[in-house]
């Protein structure tokens, strides 16, 4: 097993616990071993991480990676496209050198089955709602990578949802961001498409504080400006409505 850097260990705090905990402690094997040579940096207790703290950025990228693992699994092929659009995410998040790391451990959890809707009630009581969104929003881009959402893959999305504890209409705003239909803008504000202009506006406000990125500013600038994507496909639903209406 290939040892890996001290951010995994410093950074993570209640993904040690559940069976996000399981399937690390699967993958890093000796981790607890190498703990005293210095090899990973823990703070406090593993059995008390996560007890009222907030999400680290090394908990969130272990769920990303997890249920990763789960969607890119769901047509039951790993596809180049998706392997290219993870190495790419994590470049960009974190340098070449970390995402080297992940995708060497992704490699390791694609080994293994994992329990999805059970790591998602484990994200969903010790993650606050605006990383879960920004977490599920990334989960539709690994989808797409491939230049579509097949079913199987809609499917285990709405399992990941419905686990994190995430609204039908949260979920159908994000999924009409991927999947193209004819009344996908006003999905994305979640409105209705017989709404006045006025309550579009006020969706679009609305959408706009929900999915502001400061929203994830906690899980670091990296992440924040992933999460700005989403910010604009807010503000391009809503100028695409404007337009459709001839309002400037």
């Amino acid at each position: 097993m290939a040892k890996y850097g001290k951010w995994i260990g410093g950074g993570l705090g209640w993904a040690f616990g559940g069976p996000i905990g399981a399937i690390l402690g699967f993958v890093f094997g000796s981790m607890y071993d190498n703990m005293q040579s210095g090899d990973y940096v823990v703070q406090g207790d593993p059995q008390q991480q996560g007890q009222g703290r907030r999400t680290g950025r090394g908990d969130f990228s272990m769920s990303l990676l997890v249920l990763t693992a789960a969607i890119m699994k769901a047509d039951n092929k790993v596809k180049r496209s998706e392997l290219d659009y993870v190495k790419q995410f994590f470049i960009r998040q974190f340098g070449k050198e970390q995402a080297t790391e992940q995708l060497q451990i992704l490699r390791e959890i694609l080994q293994q089955e994992v329990p999805v809707y059970d790591v998602s009630t484990q994200i969903r009581m010790n993650m606050d709602y605006s990383s879960r969104l920004q977490l599920m929003h990334y989960l539709f881009g690994i989808a797409q990578s491939d230049g579509e959402v097949v079913q199987s893959e809609v499917s285990l999305l709405k399992t990941i949802a419905r686990g994190m504890g995430i609204s039908n209409t949260d979920f159908n705003s994000i999924k009409a961001m991927f999947v193209k239909e004819t009344d996908s803008a006003y999905k994305i504000l979640e409105v209705d498409p017989a709404a006045s202009m006025d309550d579009v506006k006020k969706a679009y406000r609305k959408m706009a504080v929900k999915y502001h990125p400061d929203k994830v500013s906690h899980l670091g600038e990296d992440v924040q400006k992933a999460a700005k994507e989403k910010f604009q496909k807010i503000s391009a639903a809503y100028e695409q409505i404007k337009k459709q209406r001839g309002k400037s």
